[in-house]
């Protein structure tokens, strides 16, 4: 049979936006403590500040954004939030105060995570059932090099030139996602198997999350935990070392490594089930985690940089994409919004409680335990999600006393 075609145009314009989106994420992430400290001439702890508002209204924002992509719409959600975000980028050329930028800063997080909820649930809708896997698998590839470019290209420009031709550069991206967030059509609602589910008014947690996508989301939080440690202090980690020029090039092969292991898993993932890759890919992230505790030169250093973007990198989407295929066609946009919030609370969390263990534990010894939170979440796969589908993806049903 002919395979649903994957790449149309309206898959590769939510691709972009979601990927100008992240360029400019990053790009912010690595240049405003920059901006804080120099230009702002402000301390590490307004950094933090900065840093921390943004991730907060994004989290706060999931819950409520599933929830009105599924009853207001998607196109309505995807253009309101993509206008938030605009207008946020807008003002940064004026952001000359810290209790301005961190006030910009929230407003900014919010129009972030409700337009990357809404576009996760969007192209989940627009990547065939049977692809799924490897459609999602390709759209995150687009924020694997979002994460390789913005912080490259942001630093670069700082180098060279003055803050307003980052703040600049960031504000023509946000109008490209803008244009495209126009262009792109895509199916507006799925039909529920729960009629009237989506029409209650109350405040339950199933208003807000979709509870079935609840314990593949606890999987991903406790991993994006684990991630936040390589986020946040690999340049730090990599500067004990002696090793600063290599970490340049830590996510650059990270991402090389993700890119060059992505037409592959996603398609396995469809083929065999999610177990034959969430399974390996948690075991060489763990890896990864411990050998990067290890690492003494940049060999083994950059090694460990491939070995998680092999694991974590793949994990990510797969995991996703369980949430989105756990639950009801209708509610993709709440099973979305739940899987992220998971993973956001998880960055979140790692980067400050991770800062203080460091402290006490010294870098090398924070990513050894590292690697144990990582076998912790293998555990948790396992009884939340692993053991109840088969190893060709089939889920399992229970036996049956024959009386």
């Amino acid at each position: 049979m002919k395979k649903e075609s994957l790449w149309t145009k309206d898959f590769l314009g939510i691709s972009f936006i979601s990927f100008f989106l992240f360029v400019v994420f990053y790009i912010l992430l690595t240049t405003l403590p920059i901006y804080v400290l120099e230009d702002l001439n402000s301390s590490e702890s307004a950094v933090g500040l900065v840093t921390g508002i943004f991730l907060i209204s994004a989290v706060l924002c999931r819950p409520f954004t599933g929830k009105w992509i599924d009853s207001i719409g998607r196109k309505k959600i995807l253009l309101f939030s993509v206008f938030i975000f605009f207008f946020s980028s807008l003002f940064y050329q004026w952001a000359d105060s810290i209790p301005f930028l961190i006030a910009l800063r929230f407003f900014h997080g919010i129009g972030f995570g409700m337009a990357t909820t809404a576009t996760g649930a969007i192209v989940a809708d627009l990547i065939p059932e049977k692809r799924k896997g490897e459609g999602l698998g390709y759209y995150a590839l687009f924020m694997n090099l979002a994460m390789v470019i913005g912080p490259f290209t942001g630093l670069t420009i700082v180098q060279y030139a003055n803050f307003s031709w980052v703040f600049t550069l960031c504000l023509i991206m946000t109008v490209i996602a803008l244009l495209l967030s126009f262009i792109v059509r895509f199916p507006e609602a799925a039909v529920s198997s729960e009629p009237h589910a989506l029409k209650k008014k109350d405040f339950s947690l199933s208003s807000f999350f979709e509870t079935k996508a609840i314990p593949i989301a606890i999987v991903g939080g406790i991993l994006a935990l684990a991630y936040s440690g390589v986020l946040s202090f690999i340049s730090i980690y990599a500067n004990e070392l002696g090793l600063m020029e290599a970490a340049s090039f830590f996510f650059v092969v990270y991402a090389a490594f993700t890119i060059a292991s992505r037409p592959f898993t996603g398609r396995w993932f469809d083929i065999y089930g999610e177990n034959r890759i969430v399974y390996p890919a948690i075991i060489l992230f763990a890896v990864g985690m411990l050998l990067l505790s290890q690492a003494t030169n940049t060999f083994f250093f950059l090694l460990a940089g491939g070995l998680i973007g092999l694991g974590y990198g793949n994990l990510s989407p797969a995991l996703q994409t369980i949430a989105i295929q756990n639950a009801d066609p209708a509610k993709r946009g709440l099973a979305t919004s739940t899987f992220f919030t998971f993973f956001d609370t998880g960055i979140g969390l790692g980067s400050y409680a991770l800062g203080v263990i460091a402290v006490y534990t010294g870098f090398s010894s924070l990513y050894f335990i590292l690697g144990g939170v990582v076998l912790l979440a293998l555990i948790a796969y396992y009884f939340l999600h692993g053991r109840k589908v088969s190893w060709n993806g089939n889920v399992i049903q229970p036996s049956k006393n024959i009386t």
